[in-house]
């Protein structure tokens, strides 16, 4: 396990920033239960869902952004329990694009690949692997969608979600998995100590002018219609 607590270039939770909100919060001092929970919490919501510039940003330029999507989101997550010393490891799939729909629109969805890499975070605790999903969207956007969509009933899949229940998906810390995109998953890369040696084997999910479209023009109508929709909450 001693692997799973070290930082890497991305897991930089030696940063002064992502220190410092570890002291301020007085993370170290809980529990174990209680220490996951926190930190879980605190990217979930604290961490409003969006679209950052690119997938391999270290932890501490995802905070500053303030902002993240599965990807960003999961690498300060695994940076945060790393700083505390909790085992982690990082989980890489993809997920059909599909399941961004509404969330991503036009021109930019329909630019977008089919197959979208995706992944969870994966905690030790109580000795056994713990699967973490479901921080990816914060109550206030998850919470407008449950309004914009109270007549659903059953599985739905869209606007960044992928549950068999929206009223009511398995998205709080209990000791036990949460998930919130699962039902979108189509291929299942494995395991990876983290999300660095993950990224130098599979890659991201743009190049050429597709990155650069999505990057300089897409990104910004993209967190705007997320933004839009998290208003109404």
């Amino acid at each position: 396990m001693h692997g799973l607590t070290e930082p890497t270039p991305l897991l930089d939770f030696t940063d002064p920033a992502i220190q410092r909100l570890i002291a301020e919060r007085g993370w170290r001092e809980l529990d174990i239960y209680q220490r996951i929970g926190a930190i879980y919490e605190f990217v979930r919501d604290e961490i409003e869902f969006g679209y950052n510039v690119r997938d391999d940003l270290p932890a501490s330029r995802v905070l500053a952004d303030g902002i993240g999507q599965c990807n960003t989101k999961g690498t300060l997550l695994m940076a945060l329990l790393r700083a505390v010393d909790i085992p982690c490891r990082f989980h890489g799939f993809t997920i059909d694009k599909s399941l961004q729909k509404g969330a991503i629109t036009g021109l930019a969805y329909y630019l977008a690949p089919r197959s979208i890499i995706h992944s969870w975070i994966e905690v030790w605790f109580n000795e056994q692997w713990i699967n973490l999903e479901g921080f990816i969207l914060d109550r206030a956007y998850l919470s407008a969608l449950q309004t914009k969509f109270a007549t659903n009933t059953g599985a739905f899949c869209g606007y960044g979600v992928a549950t068999p229940d929206l009223r009511n998906p398995p998205v709080d810390w209990c000791g036990a998995s949460t998930y919130i995109q699962k039902e979108g998953i189509n291929r299942d890369f494995g395991v990876f100590d983290s999300p660095d040696e993950f990224y130098q084997q599979r890659g991201v999910n743009l190049s050429g002018i597709k990155r650069w479209l999505f990057e300089n023009v897409f990104r910004r109508s993209m967190n705007k219609t997320v933004g839009a929709i998290r208003s109404r909450a």
